[in-house]
C-alpha cells in the first residue's frame, strides 16, 4: 500500500452502529453517560440517532466527567437532547410520555416533527428535475437539479450514515418516513436524464453518506464513469462524506475497502475525471487519531482524489475563531483544501445550534486573518437557501444605514452570482428570511425566496 504503515487493529474495527435502543452499553465502557440516558431516549424519539464506537471512544472527551460531558463539542454532535426542542415541544412531548399511551406518543412525535420543517429550501418541489421522458421522470426519486451545472443523486443505499449529526438539515431521511425521504434507486435513469442535460457538468453524491454503501453497490453510479467516452461532459464526481469522522475505517479496513479505493482511482486515472471527496469536517479534533491520518493517506496517494472540507458552523461545538483557524491549519498540512463554512438550516433543532450572521461572520473573517493564502480558499459563512447560497461578506455603512454585505456565490438566476447587495443589520438574524432591505432597496428574492430579475449593470 505505497509504503503506508497501517494503523494497529483494534476491537471494533468491524463497524457495528449504536443505535437508541443500544445506547445504554455505551455506560459499560463510559459510565459518564448514564445521568443523560433519559434525555437521550426521550429527545431520540424526535431526532434520529446513531453513533459509531469509534467516534465514541476515540473522539469524545469522557474524562470531564458526567456534569461536563454535555458540553464536549462531540458529545453534542450525536446525542440528541430534550434541549434541542422548544419549551412548547418539549413539555408537549413529555407530557404524552408521561400518559403512557405509545399511540398517543407517537402522534405527538409526528406532529413535532412536521413543525420542524423536514425539508428547507424547497428540496422536495423548486430542486425537483425535469426529463423530457416521462419514465425517466417517473424514475427520477433520488434527484435533485438545483444549480444548472450541478445534479446532486441520493442512492437509495446510502440513505443512512455510521452516525448521525444532531444538527443534521436531512435528519427527515433517518426517520422511517419514506414520503419525507430521496433515495434513488438505480442509476440508469439518472444517467439518462444526464445525457439530457448536457450543461451538468458535475454529480454530487450525497445523502446520508454515499461511503455507508459497500463498493459492489456504489460501482453502479462510478464504474460507467470509468470510461471517458460515457457523459464526457461530466467532468467532475463529488462524495459528501463524514466517513472521515465517524468511520474512517471505511478507507483502509472494511472488507472492501482496497475495492473502494481501486475503484475511485479508475474513475480518476481511467475515467479522466476529478474525483473530490467532500468532507464534512468541522473541528481540528477530527484529525487527530492515526485511522483518520491513514485513511486520508490512503484517499490522495492511492485513490488520487481531491479531498475538500466543508462544515457548518455551530453553537457549542465550533462557534469560535480559534477552532476554526486550528481546523483550517491542520487540513492545509494534510493535503486537505478548506472549502466552506456553512450556517445552520432552517430546520430540526436550528434554535438549538444557531449562531447570528454577525457574529458567524465576525469568527470567519477573524480565524481567516490568522491563515496563510493557502487556507483562503474557503468561503463562508454562506446560507444555502431558497434562492442560492448566499455568503455574509461583511458588515459596513451603507448610505448611512448599517447593512450587511452579502452575494451570491450559487443562485437559481445565474446573472445574481458574484453580485453583491444589502441587507439591514439585524444582530439577531440567523437566515435569509430574517433579512430585510435598506431603505429605497429591495432584496434580490421575493416573498417565497425565488430570485427577482437582475436589473441591468450601471456599467
Amino acid at each position: 500500500m505505497n509504503g503506508l504503515e497501517p494503523p494497529p487493529v483494534t476491537n471494533n474495527e468491524r463497524y457495528r452502529a449504536i443505535s437508541l435502543q443500544a445506547v445504554d452499553k455505551i455506560a459499560e465502557k463510559h459510565p459518564e453517560i448514564i445521568p443523560h440516558l433519559d434525555d437521550i431516549r426521550l429527545s431520540g424519539l424526535i431526532f434520529p440517532f446513531k453513533a459509531s464506537p469509534y467516534f465514541v471512544d476515540e473522539l469524545i472527551d469522557w474524562d470531564v466527567g458526567s456534569d461536563k460531558v454535555k458540553d464536549d463539542p462531540f458529545y453534542r454532535l450525536v446525542f440528541p437532547t430534550l434541549d434541542m426542542l422548544s419549551n412548547e415541544h418539549r413539555e408537549k412531548l413529555i407530557k404524552a410520555k408521561a400518559d403512557g399511551d405509545p399511540v398517543a406518543l407517537m402522534e405527538v412525535v409526528g406532529e413535532i416533527r412536521t413543525d420542524l420543517n423536514p425539508h428547507p429550501a424547497g428540496q422536495k418541489t423548486l430542486n425537483a428535475p425535469k426529463s423530457e421522458s416521462e419514465e425517466t421522470q417517473s424514475s427520477l426519486t433520488g434527484v435533485q437539479h438545483k444549480y444548472s451545472e450541478t445534479v446532486l443523486v441520493f442512492p437509495a443505499a446510502a440513505q443512512t450514515c455510521h452516525a448521525y449529526c444532531t444538527y443534521c438539515f436531512r435528519w427527515a431521511q433517518f426517520i422511517g418516513d419514506d414520503e419525507l425521504r430521496f433515495a434513488q434507486k438505480e442509476a440508469t435513469s439518472l444517467f439518462d436524464y444526464l445525457a439530457e442535460h448536457s450543461e451538468v457538468s458535475d454529480i454530487l453524491m450525497t445523502g446520508g453518506d454515499p461511503m455507508i454503501m459497500q463498493t459492489r453497490s456504489l460501482e453502479q453510479y462510478l464504474e460507467p464513469l470509468c470510461d471517458p467516452n460515457f457523459l464526457p461532459h461530466v467532468q467532475n464526481v463529488r462524495i459528501g462524506t463524514r466517513s472521515l469522522t465517524f468511520w474512517p475505517q471505511r478507507f483502509t479496513t472494511d472488507k472492501d475497502a482496497d475495492e473502494l479505493i481501486d475503484l475511485m482511482r479508475r474513475v480518476r486515472e481511467e475515467g479522466g475525471r476529478h474525483l473530490a471527496v467532500m468532507a464534512h469536517l468541522g473541528h481540528a479534533r477530527e484529525l487527530s487519531t492515526k485511522k483518520v491520518e491513514h485513511a486520508i493517506e490512503r484517499i490522495q496517494k492511492e485513490a488520487f482524489a481531491t479531498i475538500r472540507s466543508q462544515s457548518p458552523i455551530m453553537r457549542g461545538i465550533n462557534d469560535d475563531a480559534s477552532i476554526w483557524t486550528e481546523k483550517w491549519k491542520k487540513e492545509v498540512q494534510m493535503g486537505i483544501i478548506p472549502y466552506y463554512m456553512f450556517m445552520a438550516r432552517d430546520t430540526g433543532a436550528q434554535h438549538f445550534f444557531e449562531v447570528p450572521l454577525e457574529k458567524a461572520q465576525r469568527i470567519y473573517s477573524d480565524a481567516i486573518r490568522n491563515c496563510s493564502g493557502l487556507i483562503r480558499t474557503v468561503r463562508g459563512p454562506s446560507m444555502s437557501c431558497t434562492p442560492g447560497k448566499v455568503e455574509v461578506t461583511g458588515v459596513e455603512e451603507i448610505l448611512g444605514h448599517k447593512a450587511f454585505v452579502l452575494r451570491f456565490l450559487q443562485c437559481r438566476d445565474e446573472d445574481w452570482i458574484g453580485r453583491p447587495f444589502f441587507a439591514k443589520y439585524d444582530p439577531k438574524a440567523v437566515w435569509y428570511d430574517d433579512l430585510e432591505p435598506l431603505p429605497g432597496m429591495e432584496l434580490p428574492w421575493d416573498e417565497n425566496g425565488i430570485p427577482k430579475p437582475v436589473k441591468p449593470r450601471l456599467n
